[in-house]
């Protein structure tokens, strides 16, 4: 008895030693918030590689979308593609109040936003949808960008966060935004994809957050970091970017709908969350195939 006492008490002295995260790491599965140095390669490694993306002026969807919520009008006074998409992610940003537990009836930026007016919330892959969407439908090329922990095999839960990433023709480079907290982040005013914001994150370097008002306050920039710094291991995005088309038509690669990818260290994981089989995407150690401009 006296030694279950003992043991009972190292255990909460323990547990009350470490901060809230890793007590959830610990005790509720979730992943470590550690961030990792990462290295990718800079050659191409998949020699037939393409992304699709929509007919902006031909797409019923995309044209329907612009019209109902008025986008052309929205980013009229816009003058650069960075602009238009920091218009676009605060309109996002505002459309509904997250919630990790809710999914719209159909996975379409239209029945995502029919949904959140009538009162339903939703997480942060219909904000990376509605934002993707929202920037195609006024002919800029995006894309649905997710994100997994290092331990995306092994954790329970929380191990994958969805933003999405533009392509910026007056820097030609994709940056990235995240509509569910309005923030791309910036390194001396050029907007930064998700492998370069990580390894700004890693290197300590003086990088902003901003939005269309401006930098977000410095109390703001730690939380954001708090949260998605650990996400940024794995990287995963659609071959095709078209909505509402049949599966038998959507482009994939060696039958795969996502290329995901994977740091030189790290390992393609094959499950998320201990129990989700990861069975759906193709894997490169290249950034440059990756980051490849659209087009291309």
């Amino acid at each position: 008895m006296k030694q279950k006492i003992v043991l009972l008490t190292i255990l909460s002295l323990a547990l009350m030693s470490c901060t809230m995260r890793q007590v959830g790491h610990i005790v509720y599965g979730m992943p470590s918030t550690k961030v990792h140095p990462i290295q990718f390669e800079n050659t191409s490694q998949i020699a037939d590689l393409k992304f699709i993306f929509p007919d902006t002026a031909n797409n019923a969807y995309l044209k329907e979308l612009r019209d109902t919520y008025g986008l052309k009008k929205l980013t009229a006074q816009a003058t650069t593609d960075k602009e238009k998409a920091l218009t676009i992610l605060s309109w996002t940003n505002q459309q509904w109040n997250h919630n990790g537990a809710n999914e719209p009836t159909k996975p379409d930026a239209l029945t995502i936003l029919k949904e959140a007016q009538e009162g339903k919330q939703f997480r942060c892959v219909e904000y990376g949808v509605v934002s993707t969407d929202a920037l195609l439908s006024i002919g800029l090329k995006a894309r649905v960008l997710g994100i997994k922990t290092k331990d995306v095999e092994t954790s329970k839960t929380g191990a994958g966060h969805v933003l999405a990433e533009v392509w910026l023709r007056e820097f030609s480079k994709w940056a990235l935004i995240d509509g569910q907290f309005n923030i791309m982040p910036v390194l001396n005013g050029v907007p930064l994809n998700a492998v370069e914001f990580q390894d700004a994150i890693v290197n300590r370097k003086p990088f902003e957050l901003i939005n269309s008002e401006g930098s977000i306050s410095k109390q703001a920039k730690k939380n954001y970091l708090a949260f998605v710094s650990h996400y940024l291991y794995y990287f995963d995005i659609a071959f095709d970017e078209r909505r509402l088309i049949e599966k038998e038509n959507r482009y994939t690669y060696k039958e795969k709908p996502k290329l995901m990818l994977v740091p030189n260290e790290g390992k393609n994981p094959t499950t998320f969350q201990r129990k989700n089989t990861l069975n759906y995407c193709d894997y490169t150690h290249s950034v440059k195939e990756f980051y490849k401009a659209p087009g291309l």
